[in-house]
């Protein structure tokens, strides 16, 4: 789902928003580093910002990219340790690369299990600049995984009072509240909004916040109303409410008819393809995962990755979803479920 791009899991999808701000003073080699760090080629990357400090570029962005190309490694004791010597070059000016820099240093801190460090760069930021929510939510979000349940719901407060008409950043608070098992918390927010009249929603924030409590036939009808003019965020929730109302046939002619008729978008044809999975239609799955692959550079890389290999295996093709899997762990070798799912496949 769309708004689980901002979830702890995905800080990257957060930080990344940063990057192209902080990209004008670079030189040709930084700037090339940043472009293979777009594209996912972390390796070559790091070649381009070795060149970049050889050619006395500007270290800070060279320490910085090459953090961000380790992260992308999952090297994460390396990303934080090029990091903070980025920080190191920091002057008294205090200014937004440097809070750039440490939203990725806490993302390398959680990544590589130090948790504590990431909940102390976030109270940082905040210390500089109170209204920053993000920060907000994102240091709350690693105090429910760490059970602290007063520090989160607090944070969480901050980050809403901040911006009370911010509706993506309630609904990724509900996420974090049921992800860690503490739904009725994250519930409550989302309907103190549908309950106040106060909130004039439009149909697409109360189909949304209807579809994450459960309401699909309520966000079915409003989402129905503006999948035209709310585009791919509109399509991909409506299908899901259909699907979770069971008319999985529907559901796919919702992305289908997107497809054709608008424009190409990986995560509507990630999203067509588990629903044709789950109608036992494997090609077309398999097609659907293939078509997303083929459009680079997208947020859903990894999972249209993964369920390609599920489309193999489901169509018998094991040697296709060994060798799938295996250039899948290369560039997740972390994934614990893709490692188990590996172990199976040796067998077949």
């Amino acid at each position: 789902m769309r708004n689980l791009k901002i979830c702890v899991w995905l800080f990257l999808c957060l930080t990344a928003l940063l990057a192209a701000g902080c990209g004008s003073a670079a030189g040709e080699n930084t700037a090339k580093g940043m472009q293979q760090i777009e594209e996912m080629d972390y390796e070559g990357a790091l070649l381009s910002f070795e060149s970049a400090a050889l050619n006395k570029e500007d270290m800070q962005l060279v320490y910085r990219g090459q953090g961000i190309a380790c992260i992308g490694l999952t090297d994460y004791e390396n990303a934080a340790f090029y990091l903070e010597k980025a920080l190191s070059l920091s002057d008294a000016r205090i200014d937004q690369l440097d809070f750039d820099i440490n939203y990725y240093l806490a993302t390398a801190y959680y990544r590589g299990g130090q948790s504590e460090k990431a909940v102390a760069v976030y109270q940082a930021i905040t210390d500089l600049r109170p209204k920053e929510k993000d920060a907000w939510y994102l240091k709350g979000t690693l105090e429910l995984e760490q059970g602290k349940l007063e520090a989160a719901q607090a944070d969480f407060e901050r980050a809403v009072q901040v911006d009370k008409t911010d509706y993506d950043m309630l609904i990724n608070i509900f996420i974090s509240c049921k992800k860690f098992g503490h739904e009725e918390l994250g519930i409550g927010y989302l309907q103190n909004v549908l309950g106040d009249e106060t909130h004039k929603l439009s149909d697409y924030d109360k189909g949304r916040m209807s579809f994450y409590l459960g309401d699909y036939e309520t966000a079915r009808v409003c989402l129905e109303k503006v999948k035209d003019a709310r585009g791919a965020d509109a399509v991909t929730l409506l299908g899901q409410a259909y699907e979770n109302l069971g008319d999985y046939n529907y559901a796919a002619s919702v992305y289908s008819t997107y497809l054709e008729t608008k424009q190409q978008d990986a995560e509507i044809y990630n999203q067509l393809g588990l629903c044709k999975l789950t109608v036992g239609d494997y090609e077309a799955a398999l097609n659907a995962f293939q078509a997303g692959l083929s459009m680079e550079g997208n947020d859903v890389m990894q999972s249209l990755r993964f369920n390609e290999v599920v489309a193999y295996e489901y169509l018998g093709r094991f040697d296709q979803a060994k060798t799938a899997m295996q250039q899948y762990l290369s560039l997740y070798p972390d994934d614990e479920k893709a490692q188990r799912e590996n172990v199976f496949l040796q067998t077949r």
